[in-house]
């Protein structure tokens, strides 16, 4: 997990030491897309069966006015499995997959700085505490976020909430994104 701040940090640095002007609005009645790259940290129930985490995700992004975006997101995540017993056995937990499809909104306050929200379900694709059936739990996200927009890169930083049926959980997760207008 050192590694993925240590590689966002160098990246951050680069992109605020650059002469990059920053986008303080979202431009009004247009699209853009981004794909973005997600490392994160698990909390809660997940952290029992794992202690880092990446993932990918695309986000189309509609702006309502000069400062208010609409955004749809979808992607998949990653929970690596950690060791059972570590230092006593190899014995790992399975990776924890999860399919993330959220709504939010994006208000930007000031310079390319922003907060955001989402809602929407996220996907299990594999059950740690697996069941006898094969089923698969289907969880409530709820995630506020906040992050800095530069013309086509975002960084962004968020808690991601996820609960329902018998475990809930959540991850601390930055994601840094390339967009374009389309």
């Amino acid at each position: 997990m050192t590694k993925i701040f240590a590689v966002a940090g160098i990246a951050a640095a680069s992109l605020f030491g650059t002469q990059v002007k920053a986008q303080s609005t979202t431009p009004a009645n247009q699209l853009r897309f981004g794909i973005g790259v997600e490392g994160f940290v698990p909390t809660g129930n997940l952290r029992t069966v794992s202690n880092v985490g990446i993932g990918g995700t695309a986000r189309l992004q509609y702006g309502v006015n000069q400062n208010v975006a609409l955004m749809l997101t979808a992607g998949y995540y990653n929970a690596f499995g950690q060791k059972v017993a570590p230092g006593y056995s190899d014995l790992k937990y399975p990776s924890v997959g999860i399919v993330p499809v959220k709504a939010g909104i994006k208000g930007y306050l000031a310079d390319g700085f922003y907060l955001s929200g989402e809602v929407g379900a996220g996907f299990e694709t594999r059950d740690v505490y697996a069941r006898a059936d094969g089923s698969k739990d289907t969880k409530l996200i709820l995630a506020p976020g906040l992050g800095y927009s530069f013309k086509n890169v975002d960084i962004g930083a968020r808690y991601e909430n996820f609960s329902g049926q018998n475990n809930n959980y959540g991850i601390a997760a930055l994601r840094i994104a390339y967009g374009f207008g389309l």
